[in-house]
């Protein structure tokens, strides 16, 4: 968080703190997993469901679990516009009511499920792109964008450590979770 808002403050009155809200409710989705992931069959988080994602895979517990906190993190706080998740068979709109802002957010919210049962590495992959201004709703359309205009992409690694590493067009860098005090720090 405190890189995060530094960053921010490089910019001056350009930068509204809609950016760094966003970022931060992602971090929240990735802690939110990062505890069930180190957790695993203790928190009954492990096995197979009945349902498939969007790409025919079947879908673990985890998967639906990470993708619910990761749509939790998102919808409430006026950073997104809408979502796209593998998980899922189509856009996310946001609830009716629900503050828009000026982002759009894809991710796989737990990449590599199936090495869970295994306790091998897993990741959350995820990509901000700018929401075209004046669209309440934003379709799937406005999420098929070139890598180039990507605003931030990422993911967060859930191994021995856990790891976010992040991008925002100004070089790549890498923070690791601390569990003693609950954030990522910057290591990378």
């Amino acid at each position: 968080s405190s890189f995060i808002i530094d960053e921010q403050r490089k910019l001056g009155n350009k930068a509204s703190g809609e950016f760094t809200g966003l970022l931060n409710d992602i971090t929240i989705a990735c802690k939110g997993i990062a505890n069930l992931v180190n957790m695993g069959d203790l928190a009954g988080v492990l096995g197979a469901t009945e349902s498939e994602n969007s790409m025919g895979d079947v879908q673990k517990k985890m998967d639906l679990i990470a993708n619910d906190l990761f749509i939790d993190a998102l919808e409430n706080n006026g950073h997104c516009a809408g979502m796209a998740s593998e998980e899922l068979d189509e856009i996310l709109t946001l609830p009716e009511g629900n503050p828009r802002g000026n982002y759009l957010v894809t991710f796989d919210p737990l990449d590599g499920s199936s090495n869970m049962d295994i306790n091998m590495d897993v990741g959350a992959i995820f990509s901000v792109l700018k929401a075209p201004a004046g669209k309440e709703n934003p379709t799937a359309e406005d999420f098929a964008k070139p890598g180039t205009e990507q605003v931030a992409a990422g993911y967060c690694l859930y191994g021995p450590s856990t790891m976010m590493v992040l991008t925002t067009g100004h070089g790549v860098n890498g923070f690791t979770l601390s569990s003693s005090v609950g954030e990522f720090i910057l290591t990378h």
